[in-house]
């Protein structure tokens, strides 16, 4: 099967082509690339793209030809136009025709690697979204969250609520816990609907670049800055901007976003003059930011203006009624995205999920049901189908969500590992699967590679 996040290079230049097929291929990134218009579209013809990256100028028919093209195919790729200077105009006019960002060559590789990564982690998670949506039969569900329990049913209240107010929002809450999902909500609720929702993962921008991604810059700002930048508060202008792992954010940074959300005005680097923006900040992280406002890491008055509301989203361990809904979820999702026959959990599988703890939360579930789906050679999912650590808590565990002793005979004087000792182990087993790349594992657990060296109490020399 190809690689979902393979790339089409579209790009007559044969030796500006090469760079950009380069700089992708160290980003881990299948390239395929052509040179002209006809090309690319017998190519999107043939396999399907994550992302397709495309000069606006080329023989025959232009890039316009192309993103026309894109937006036919199945999936449907990210688009990012490339444009030379004195082309702006016509690159606006590709955004509204439905290109998802556009560079002005020479193109910065930085810039590049971010938008792409960016625009290939949108589509993936739209895709996801209107997938899991067309899942639910009856219309069940709140915005792609799904959950009856009452945790949830006060989480979903307190979005609602939320929502009709325009303060800034902090989302708190273990990793794969699903908070770029209740900041989606959030959005979806609001009065801001229609216009944009924007993220950044401040854990996974340069700092050297941060500002630049946040703020924008003009042309000649820094070194490499050869086109202006309008920057995603501006991008957000009217919408939503969700800043995902905001205690990774540098401290001078901190600063400048306090400001920000104080006046809410956005000055370019290199730029002399401010431009207003009208933007709703919703931020969200797993840390403990009043521990990281103790050790000088974190602005204390930027905290309690991001806090004017605060969300903080239940474990999925103390969700115990949503967890058999969810696996049949996610057995139906897997099972319809790989084509797939779809298998309900036996009676004893589905007693140890219901008494592990899901140190990954719902993000775990999914992956153990996946595994499960795919493993499976059975008419249902046996208990050899899942992990060896959700086998050990068949015996002797407690049910998520329940204390000690309700239910479960013995489980009172059973050992109950501390949050560090199971987050640790999980950890570790993700790193065995990712056979110690580092990267990709941090990838996986949905966290920045300078939280996974921290936890691992390891520093990052790279």
């Amino acid at each position: 099967m190809t690689n979902p996040e393979s790339v089409l290079v579209v790009e007559d230049d044969r030796g500006h082509r090469d760079l950009l097929v380069e700089e992708l291929r160290e980003a881990g990134h299948g390239v395929v690339a052509v040179g002209s218009a006809e090309e690319a579209m017998q190519a999107l013809g043939q396999q399907p793209f994550g992302l397709v990256v495309s000069d606006l100028r080329l023989p025959g028919e232009d890039g316009f030809r192309v993103l026309e093209a894109t937006r036919e195919a199945v999936p449907e790729p990210g688009f990012i136009m490339l444009t030379g200077f004195g082309t702006i105009d016509q690159a606006v006019a590709a955004l509204k025709a439905g290109a998802d960002d556009f560079l002005t060559k020479p193109v910065d590789l930085d810039h590049l690697r971010l938008a792409a990564d960016r625009v290939i982690e949108a589509r993936r998670l739209k895709a996801e979204v209107r997938q899991y949506r067309e899942l639910l039969a009856a219309g069940e569900g709140f915005h792609g969250m799904q959950g009856n329990s009452p945790a949830m049913l006060r989480l979903f209240d307190l979005i609602r609520r939320i929502a009709a107010s325009d303060g800034s929002v902090l989302i708190t809450g273990e990793s794969g816990t699903g908070k770029e999902l209740v900041a989606r909500a959030l959005h979806a609720e609001s009065a801001r609907r229609d216009g944009p929702f924007v993220a950044l993962n401040c854990a996974g921008i340069p700092e050297s670049l941060l500002e630049s991604e946040l703020l924008g810059h003009v042309a000649g700002a820094f070194s490499g800055a050869r086109g202006a930048r309008r920057g995603l508060f501006r991008e957000a202008d009217g919408g939503t901007l969700f800043l995902d792992e905001i205690a990774e954010m540098p401290v001078a940074m901190q600063s400048k976003l306090l400001r920000l959300l104080q006046d809410g005005r956005v000055r370019p680097v290199g730029g002399n003059e401010e431009v207003d923006t009208d933007v709703r900040i919703v931020a969200a992280t797993h840390q403990d930011i009043p521990g990281r406002i103790a050790q000088g890491e974190f602005r204390e008055d930027l905290y309690y203006r991001l806090e004017t509301f605060r969300i903080e989203i239940p474990p999925l361990r103390d969700r115990g009624e949503d967890i058999e809904r969810l696996a049949l979820q996610f057995l139906r999702q897997h099972a319809l995205a790989h084509g797939l026959p779809e298998r309900r959990p036996s009676p004893e599988a589905m007693r140890a999920l219901l008494h592990y703890a899901f140190p990954g939360n719902v993000r775990e579930l999914s992956s153990l049901m996946e595994r499960a789906a795919t493993l499976s050679s059975g008419d249902q999912i046996e208990l050899r189908d899942l992990p060896e650590r959700v086998h050990a808590s068949a015996s002797g565990g407690t049910s998520a969500g329940m204390p000690p002793g309700d239910g479960v005979p013995g489980a009172r004087d059973a050992h109950w590992p501390s949050l560090a000792e199971l987050e640790t182990d999980y950890i570790q087993r993700v790193l065995e699967h990712c056979e110690g790349n580092k990267q990709r594992a941090a990838r996986m657990l949905g966290i920045g590679r300078k939280t996974l060296y921290r936890r691992l109490g390891e520093s990052d020399t790279n």
